[in-house]
């Protein structure tokens, strides 16, 4: 069991063994859900594709590949 310290800001620190478990970085979004028993769920929040759009960097240098003519098989 992990126990973190709410600032006078009501801010929380996310205890490391719980980040690493969810794969949380710097500037994820979280969700927390309040169950009606008074426990909370914290689950990371997916990304959409558009979030994702541009987060990976191309290696190397490109070089133009030509798609070879396809043709449609029948049956």
């Amino acid at each position: 069991m992990s126990v973190a310290t709410v600032t006078s800001k009501g801010q929380v620190t996310i205890p490391s063994d719980i980040r690493k478990d969810l794969a949380i970085e710097a500037g994820a979004k979280v969700v927390f859900t309040r169950l009606d028993d008074g426990v909370v769920i914290l689950r990371s929040k997916n990304r959409s594709l558009v979030e994702l759009a541009g987060m990976l960097k191309p290696a190397g240098k490109h070089r133009k590949v030509p798609v070879p003519k396809m043709r449609i098989g029948h049956g």
